[in-house]
């Protein structure tokens, strides 16, 4: 499944770009929540959430690239999130930072960026619905998809082939087959689809790429992998 990326999105017309998306049959929105401190880039909080919250039924995917993700995390469920993804590298405690979080009611994502060891997972898979593989260093869109990502996604495929994994950073329509062979069900895409004169034609093709690489294509939503 792809999930449009808001952080493309025209801020100042937020509710013409939730139009737009709706239309052109998104089924889930990611939204990137940035500190200034974990990540060297502001993006929005809450108030941002609550309000496509009240005008959309789409799964809210939202990513949380902070310092001090339990601190925010029931303010985001409360806001409207259906799953919050927290970053491995901001917690001491994976495990307990997951367990926090689900025992919140949502579906629980961990990220991790590029240049992070897979290591540091491997203390929570058991506690998490998805993880997030970063194929850009986590914090500002527009970067160039980095095919570590690949490799991260096939390894984590064969030892936990029931695991929803998500990939986000650079992706576009000549490399997302590429990205679904390696094992990933869910794609995070902003300029691709933001940066684009027409969001309908722009995820059909995303969507056609999907398939060609796997003909029954990636059809789970966060919300409903929380209910497996």
């Amino acid at each position: 499944m792809v999930l449009p990326s808001v952080l493309n999105a025209d801020f100042g017309d937020l509710g013409g770009e939730l139009q737009r998306l709706t239309d052109a049959g998104a089924r889930a929105l990611h939204l990137d929540v940035m500190d200034g401190h974990f990540v060297p880039n502001l993006t929005f909080g809450m108030p941002i959430v609550e309000g496509l919250r009240r005008h959309t039924d789409l799964p809210l995917d939202v990513h949380l690239m902070i310092s001090d993700p339990l601190r925010y995390a029931g303010p985001m469920v409360d806001a409207g999130a259906d799953m919050l993804t927290f970053h491995v590298e901001a917690v001491d405690d994976p495990a307990a930072a997951a367990q926090s979080i689900a025992d919140l009611g949502v579906a629980v994502g961990v990220a991790i960026n590029p240049d992070a060891s897979m290591d540091q997972l491997e203390p929570c898979l058991d506690h998490v619905d998805m993880v997030l593989i970063m194929s850009v260093q986590a914090g500002f869109g527009g970067q160039a998809f980095n095919p570590i990502a690949l490799e991260r996604l096939r390894s984590l495929r064969n030892q936990y082939p029931d695991l929803l994994l998500e990939a986000d950073g650079g992706i576009k329509a000549s490399n997302i087959a590429d990205v679904r062979a390696a094992g990933c069900d869910c794609f995070v895409v902003g300029s691709a689809i933001l940066k684009s004169d027409d969001y309908g034609k722009a995820i059909d093709e995303l969507n056609d790429q999907i398939a060609s690489a796997n003909p029954s294509g990636a059809n789970i939503s966060p919300g409903q992998e929380a209910t497996r």
